[in-house]
């Protein structure tokens, strides 16, 4: 369970402010179907942070226990200091990809590859490693996905402006440097 809770919480605040929710923020403006849209961000976080999470267990399988505490301890620091620089999207990012997949397919394309490399998908190959419950994990990452982007596509740009985002990375640094904190202090 607290796998599944620390994975919810710090994907959901990571994401306030992302790329990824911008991105949701464009697709919700474009097309103005949010369940297509809401379905295809559940679709795509599914599929990419399944990989991420797989990678994260199968990195504990390659490290020794010690190696990995040291590896995730920095990590979750890096993770801290990326936070603090706040994402923008590309203005054309949409537009490369075409629209005759539709509004649910267009959405799971181009969020799924807007998830690549993201800080949100890092932190899910980083908890994966973490905690033994892949499952969890995944399930968490992608439950904050949800409580981050869905209210942004059926809001709008109303939802992005009630939490100054700022704040929200500061709050998002702070955590993730307890997790580090953690990761070195306490053994798995």
């Amino acid at each position: 369970m607290e796998a599944f809770l620390v994975s919810t919480g710090i994907v959901a605040l990571a994401e306030i402010g992302d790329k990824t929710q911008l991105l949701a923020l464009v697709l919700a403006a474009r097309f103005r179907k949010p369940w297509p849209i809401v379905l295809g961000i559940l679709v795509a976080t599914l599929a990419n942070h399944g990989m991420a999470g797989a990678l994260g267990a199968w990195v504990t399988t390659l490290l020794s226990p010690q190696a990995l505490r040291w590896i995730l301890g920095v990590s979750f620091f890096a993770m801290a200091l990326w936070m603090l620089i706040p994402d923008k999207l590309d203005e054309d990012e949409l537009d490369k990809q075409p629209p005759r997949f539709g509004v649910f397919g267009t959405t799971v394309l181009v969020f799924f590859l807007a998830e690549m490399g993201d800080k949100t998908q890092i932190a899910t190959v980083m908890l994966a490693a973490r905690y033994s419950a892949y499952l969890s994990v995944v399930a968490g990452t992608t439950l904050g996905m949800m409580l981050a982007n869905a209210p942004v596509v059926w809001l709008g740009s109303r939802a992005t402006h009630l939490i100054p985002l700022r704040a929200v990375h500061v709050v998002s640094a702070l955590v993730f440097s307890g997790l580090g904190l953690f990761a070195l202090v306490v053994p798995a």
